[in-house]
């Protein structure tokens, strides 16, 4: 995947270790993650640039295994229910849906099928920002990768789940004492990983220099 002598040494680098290192991991071992870790990982987020420095973030930490599973399957549902209910025209959103919480491109895991949405690691993390900062997508972004290259520096695995999302149509939602002021953007999910992924080819044409 390098092309150049630069690319050779940034992967030599802690912070390019840990880009090029960092996977999508999708199984995790039983084995807790320290609290202080945890709030290392944060720390580096918050290190994250925002918009006029408004630092718009809010982390709300699950760790426990069955509150965790508990908003797994309520967020699944969500997710399968709102795919159907749209008709013919959502059939290719519920095959879309259902590859996504099953992960089919790995096969399908039954074990998994107990946390269909956290895949079994043991901290969730779900990023919120402020609903009138319309800038906050993009920090939200910034500080997501942050926490998980910092993961990936301290032994930890990571994966960006998108479906977290839903957990705002749960029943169990108010559980997280989000206010109504700010909005779920994206979760991450933390823990030992049970498995090392390869990575994927990148595309390489994309890249024009102007003058």
């Amino acid at each position: 995947m390098e092309t150049s002598i630069a690319a050779r040494t940034v992967r030599t680098t802690e912070t390019g270790k840990a880009i090029y290192e960092r996977r999508a991991v999708r199984k995790y071992k039983n084995t807790p993650v320290d609290r202080k870790l945890i709030e290392q990982v944060l720390d580096a987020g918050r290190m994250a640039p925002s918009a006029m420095n408004k630092q718009p973030w809010h982390f709300y930490v699950l760790t426990g295994k069955d509150t965790i599973q508990a908003f797994s399957r309520e967020i699944a549902a969500i997710a399968m229910k709102g795919a159907l209910s749209s008709g013919i025209s959502g059939i290719k959103q519920v095959i879309k849906a259902a590859a996504g919480l099953l992960h089919f491109v790995h096969g399908i895991n039954l074990h998994a099928l107990k946390d269909p949405v956290f895949y079994e690691a043991p901290v969730v993390i779900f990023l919120t920002a402020s609903r009138d900062n319309e800038w906050a997508p993009l920090d939200i972004g910034m500080c997501a990768q942050n926490i998980m290259l910092a993961a990936r520096s301290v032994g930890l695995d990571s994966c960006p789940v998108g479906f977290g999302k839903f957990v705002v149509k749960t029943k169990i939602y108010s559980r997280l004492h989000v206010p109504d002021s700010e909005e779920v953007h994206l979760a991450i999910i933390l823990g030992y990983g049970d498995e090392s992924p390869k990575a994927h080819e990148r595309a390489r044409d994309n890249v024009l220099f102007i003058d």
